[in-house]
Order: structure tokens, then C-alpha cells, then sequence
């Protein structure tokens, strides 16, 4: 049976967990006090009439499903409405980044660093992970990467908040009380304690980013303690649950994701090219298998050079077009050197224009009177020598 993670996607969900915490009593959207220090403030529980009914109806219904009173209260006694899961919710946008961009942050040099790192780290059960279950441990780890900076960004949103928020919101309502009793069933199994069960705004969990119907799923007890703790300060749990979860979907022992079409060591496959005039790549089944961790080539592509590199394989040999603007991305590079040299802060130069590099083009458009367009160009690049 294929059981797909999620059914909604965090584009690369390591790039920006939200944290949040905090307590309220039982069934109340009343603020709490104790482990909200340093959130913000949208992520706090806050007082909210529908939701506290909402959640009343609710225990009716998760009693009748099997769920203990114990339970419930347990539950939701640290519980609440967060008002800015539903505004990170409907705030996701349909912007689809090119893969030259996605590579450079998915494989950028912190992430493939501090990768190298956690494998020697983590070596021997990663080996083990591979024995066990055939997935290359490499891979096992590039999936690590992308989906919790290598766990240090798990998330620390209370799942029961953001999945009870989620589903009284009402926008994909079944689908999130659905993760909710999922939730509920994992703390009645005893594998994690309420205050302990935390993940990102939309419920997603650990250093691997299970959503509770899935760990029940897949999740795996490694370390034979008799818990399936994900959320562990030691990974083995997750990792063997991700090598699982690859494993029922198809993942091929002793065959590669796939690699740059033409590369060394490039099995024969069918060929891709996600962003036209980039590089090509052959891919095999285990390629889908990925893609059934998050439907996205990109994503998939990200997992595999991660995985690649992480084993000391080299860059990509094919280079990427200019981009819409007639930039290069040594030419973006240089433009958010520049503009960082000159006091407009970019956050970084990785040559992918995000945020806040167009906030400081447009800051430093206004500093020299024209319109504060936010776009690159070759002639602002030119005005910056």
C-alpha cells in the first residue's frame, strides 16, 4: 500500500519552521503563560468563543472513536487557538522557484557542511538504516537536511494547537481533524508526551517531518525502548522511519536516485529537465520513491545531489541559463555583495533573490530617487561598481 507523507507541502520545509508554545487551561482559548517566552505573538494561544465550542463537539466525537477522557484532557489541557497557524495557511502561495534556485539553497554550503557533519556523526546508524531497509543512507541523511536542517529545525508548535486550530478553521477541515485523532492516538499509545508532541504550524513532526498519519503509518521504534520517539534529541528514530517510509514505497535496493545525465556513475534512466536550457538528469524508480516523501521534482533532485555530495561527489557540470532579468548567478551573487557593501543589507549572498534582497534593491532605489521597484537588472548591478 502507497501512503503518501503529507498531502500539502512546506516547499522545503527546513527553510522556515515557526516555533511556538505555551499553556491554557483545558479547552479554553484563553492565553496562557508558561513556554511562550520569545514566540510571536500570532503563535500564542488566544481567546476565541468559536473555537473553544468548536473543540467541545470535538471530544464528543474523538470519545466515540476510541479516544480516552485521559486523554482528551491531557490533551488539551495545554492547548489553544493559534491564530497564526490559519494565517500561515492561507497565506501559502502558488511561487514555484526555478531549480537552479532551489539547488542553491538546498544544496548550499552550510546545508552540505553541516551534512558531511551529521553523517560522520551518525555514521554507524545510517549504515545500519541501509542494511536494514536498503535505502541509501546518504539519502536517509539528505532528507534529514532538507526537512530539518539535520534537527535544528524540528518546530516546536504544539501539534494538538496547530492541528485543532487547523481544523476548526475549517478550510481543509476534515483533513486536519483526521490529523488531530491521529495525534490523540499517538499520545494514548504513550510514544510522546502532550508537551513534548510538537512540530511545525501545520503538524508536521520530528527531524524528518512526519504529519501524525503517517507516523502511525510508518514510524519506527529503532532504538527498541518501546517508543517511536521522533522528536528525540537522538535521531535513529526518525531516520529508520524515513528509511521506512521509502522502503513501502518502492524505494530499489542497490540502485541510485539518479544523477546528472552523462556524469560518471549516472545509471541509464528516463530523462528530465525541470528548468529549460539547465541541466538534465536520468532518473530511476527511487527517484519517485523520494517523490512520494514530497511530490516535487525539485524536491527530489535536491534529495538526490544532497546525497550525492554528502558521499563526495562533485557540483553539477551543466550551468543554468540567464534568469528572467538577464542575470547569471554569479551576476546575483555579485549584485547582493554589493548591495550588502554599500549598507543594503541582503542576508547573504547565494545568489537566490528572496525578500529581503528585493527589499533592499528597493531601498536602494529610493536612496538614489528612482522607482523603488524591488527588480534586479543588469544596469543596477552596473550602478553598484
Amino acid at each position: 500500500m502507497s501512503i503518501t507523507r503529507r498531502h500539502f507541502g512546506f516547499g522545503l520545509a527546513a527553510f522556515g519552521l515557526t516555533a511556538c508554545s505555551g499553556a491554557v487551561p483545558s479547552g479554553s482559548g484563553t492565553s496562557g503563560s508558561s513556554g511562550a517566552a520569545g514566540l510571536p505573538a500570532d503563535l500564542r494561544p488566544a481567546a476565541n468563543a468559536g473555537y473553544d465550542a468548536w473543540v467541545a463537539g470535538f471530544r464528543t466525537r474523538a470519545e466515540a472513536r476510541g479516544i480516552s477522557q485521559a486523554t482528551l484532557r491531557a490533551a488539551f489541557r495545554g492547548a489553544g487557538y493559534l491564530p497564526g497557524v490559519v494565517k500561515r495557511d492561507r497565506n501559502q502561495t502558488e511561487f514555484k522557484r526555478s531549480l537552479e534556485d532551489y539547488l542553491s539553497i538546498a544544496v548550499s554550503d552550510e546545508r552540505l557542511s553541516k551534512g558531511r557533519a551529521a553523517f560522520a556523526r551518525h555514521q554507524s546508524t545510517l549504515r545500519a538504516l541501509e542494511r536494514a531497509y536498503g535505502v541509501d543512507a546518504e539519502i536517509i541523511c539528505a532528507i534529514w537536511g532538507l526537512e530539518s536542517f539535520y534537527g535544528e529545525r524540528r518546530g516546536n508548535v504544539p501539534v494538538i494547537s496547530a492541528t485543532s486550530t487547523l481544523a476548526y478553521d475549517g478550510r481543509r477541515g476534515a483533513f486536519f481533524e483526521k490529523q488531530l485523532l491521529a495525534a490523540l492516538r499517538i499520545l494514548q499509545n504513550g510514544d510522546i508526551t502532550p508537551a513534548r508532541m510538537t512540530g511545525s504550524w501545520a503538524g508536521a513532526m520530528g527531524h524528518t517531518q512526519f504529519i501524525p498519519t503517517s507516523y502511525q503509518a510508518f514510524a519506527v521504534d529503532f532504538t527498541g525502548d518501546g517508543r517511536r520517539d521522533i522528536w528525540s534529541e537522538d535521531p535513529a528514530d526518525a531516520l529508520a522511519s524515513t528509511a521506512a517510509y521509502l522502503q513501502r514505497n518502492g524505494w530499489a535496493r542497490g540502485v541510485k536516485w539518479g544523477g546528472e545525465a552523462g556524469a560518471p556513475g549516472t545509471p541509464a534512466g528516463r530523462i528530465i529537465q525541470p528548468q529549460p536550457g539547465g541541466p538534465q538528469f536520468a532518473v530511476t524508480g527511487n527517484f519517485n520513491a523520494i517523490k512520494r516523501y514530497n511530490n516535487s521534482d525539485s524536491y527530489a533532485i535536491g534529495v538526490g545531489h544532497l546525497a550525492d555530495r554528502i558521499a563526495g561527489g562533485g557540483p553539477l557540470r551543466a550551468g543554468f541559463p540567464p534568469d528572467q532579468y538577464g542575470l547569471t548567478k554569479n551576476d546575483r551573487i555579485a549584485l547582493q555583495k554589493r548591495l550588502t557593501a554599500k549598507g543594503f543589507d541582503t542576508g547573504g549572498a547565494d545568489g537566490v533573490l528572496g525578500p529581503k534582497s528585493r527589499a533592499a534593491i528597493s531601498a536602494y532605489q529610493s536612496s538614489r530617487g528612482v522607482p523603488a521597484t524591488g527588480e534586479p537588472s543588469q544596469a543596477l548591478l552596473n550602478s553598484l561598481l
